[in-house]
């Protein structure tokens, strides 16, 4: 019997570590409340999440298929364009949970958990530009292409003093306006602008960074047993490895897996 019970406490040892454990009945009342995990994603954010052939795939996607998988209920994807509408998504609950980045703005409509991926930030700049740094970015007369609402646009209506963000509705949108109104910088995700510049012989992606976009899944305000259970998912998914391991096998480059949480530690 003492060999059972040590076996059985061992069990739900690793259990506990490797994130098996199962939503309180309040939770799942908020995860769930149809009966299935409604999670949006948006798909305007190439590095985490793809659809082709009918078919969706990509980081977001893989860690809200583990989701599903741990609660015991089957997923439904929201799609949604861009980080905008997600967001407002929020306003009449059209998700349950959520895989986008954390923003001061978006705090009044979403509960974040810490984040579970960071991704640099930087701006592309054309062949000849007078800009070599990211300060030199902010001088009047300089036009910045952003996506808008995502989370860097958020951080630079906040941090630019004298030069213009012209916003585009999604990322694939922002860089369309880079190149067809001629605009003096690409403000984005690192790994994506280095893709654009593939388009742009002898443009350069400035070195640095001038923010950290962290990803993270959230709960719309007021889910807060939801967002409990969300937090520790999270914790437990990059401690054990998985999420290094998602991206990995997405082959995504220039991310890395966010350190724990303060609170888990």
């Amino acid at each position: 019997m003492i060999k059972i019970a040590i076996g059985l406490l061992s069990l739900a040892g690793v259990a506990f570590l490797f994130g098996a454990q199962q939503p309180s009945s309040g939770s799942m009342a908020e995860l769930a409340p149809s009966g299935k995990l409604r999670v949006g994603i948006n798909f305007g954010n190439a590095l985490l999440a793809v659809r082709s052939d009918g078919t969706s795939g990509g980081i977001a996607v893989d860690l809200a298929r583990e989701l599903s998988k741990r609660i015991g209920r089957p997923m439904e994807i929201i799609p949604y364009a861009s980080a905008r509408e997600l967001v407002d998504g929020a306003k009449n609950l059209a998700w349950d949970v959520a895989f986008l980045a954390t923003d001061p703005d978006r705090a009044a409509e979403i509960i974040f958990t810490a984040p579970y991926l960071e991704i640099d930030t930087t701006y592309l700049v054309p062949p000849g530009s007078p800009l070599r740094t990211l300060a030199d970015v902010d001088r009047q007369g300089i036009r910045i292409s952003v996506s808008d609402r995502s989370a860097y646009d958020l951080f630079l209506t906040r941090f630019l003093k004298r030069a213009q963000l012209v916003r585009a509705p999604n990322v694939p949108a922002s860089v369309e306006l880079y190149f067809e109104q001629r605009l003096e910088a690409l403000a984005g995700l690192k790994p994506l602008l280095m893709e654009a510049a593939e388009r742009q012989p002898g443009s350069r992606v400035l070195d640095g960074r001038f923010t950290v976009v962290e990803q993270a899944v959230g709960a719309p305000r007021g889910h807060a047993a939801a967002a409990a259970y969300l937090r520790d998912f999270v914790e437990t998914v990059k401690a054990s490895g998985l999420v290094a391991q998602i991206i990995q096998k997405n082959g995504v480059r220039g991310v890395s897996v966010a350190p724990a949480a303060q609170h888990a530690q």
